[in-house]
């Protein structure tokens, strides 16, 4: 009875209580993951200003981070994160299909920011992610970089927030991918960006390239209807 009365309390300020379960907690859920495959070295593509790189560090993964980003503005921010870290490597580039040079879309929060359009519901659920200009950009292939930064017997993982351009980094990185052990990937589950996979799409893909889904953690909700819109999911490369 009392239990009841001070969880009913809790949720009308805001907050839960519950007993701590390390299969919910994305941390160590992305910590177990890397122990289990070994990981080493982390591609960190859509690396903005180097939130992902100090969680990174946070967790206690000690191997090779090298991050990925094109708009400038972020990218010095991003190199001045990396300077202070052992092992921390930035290249100052988009990923995608092809080499050569692109013009990205600046969103207002710089982490929306992306090579294609930003539909309607996008901006209608985060208002913040609208764009307000655009800049030039060199974009890779991640084929084309791999062997600069990764050893043949390096463990790696790979990490795409790329606003929706998630194919055509997969696209620009057929070789690679037989390297990779697991995958970090945002899902959408509705069209946010013109011309973007949704999840199914991308499931089909990654399950086809021996991949299978290790967890699933909410990412962007439209705060009016409750809708889940996008997910970041991880995969592991399926045995045999």
């Amino acid at each position: 009875m009392v239990r009841d009365l001070v969880k009913r309390a809790l949720r009308k300020a805001g907050y839960t209580a519950s007993r701590y379960d390390s299969r919910r907690d994305s941390e160590a859920v992305r910590k177990n993951l890397f122990d289990l495959h070994a990981i080493n070295t982390i591609l960190d593509v859509g690396a903005n200003t180097g939130q992902y790189g100090e969680r990174l560090r946070r967790l206690g993964f000690e191997g090779k981070i090298i991050s990925f980003e094109p708009l400038s503005g972020a990218y010095r921010q991003l190199a001045e994160r990396a300077a202070g870290h052992r092992d921390w490597i930035t290249e100052h580039c988009a990923l995608g299909d092809c080499d050569g040079e692109a013009s990205i879309n600046i969103a207002g929060n710089s982490a929306s920011s992306s090579l294609l359009d930003m539909l309607p519901r996008h901006v209608e659920v985060a208002p913040q992610s609208a764009y307000v200009g655009t800049e030039a950009v060199v974009v890779r292939r991640l084929d084309s970089l791999l062997d600069r930064h990764v050893a043949a017997d390096d463990h790696v993982f790979l990490k795409i927030d790329a606003q929706g351009f998630t194919h055509k980094v997969l696209a620009g990185a057929e070789r690679s991918l037989g390297r990779v052990r697991g995958l970090e990937i945002e899902l959408s589950t509705v069209p946010l960006y013109a011309g973007e996979p949704l999840i199914h799409e991308v499931l089909s893909l990654l399950y086809r390239s021996g991949f299978a889904v290790f967890f699933l953690e909410p990412e962007l909700f439209d705060d009016r209807s409750g809708q889940q819109l996008q997910l970041n999911g991880l995969f592991q490369r399926i045995a045999g």
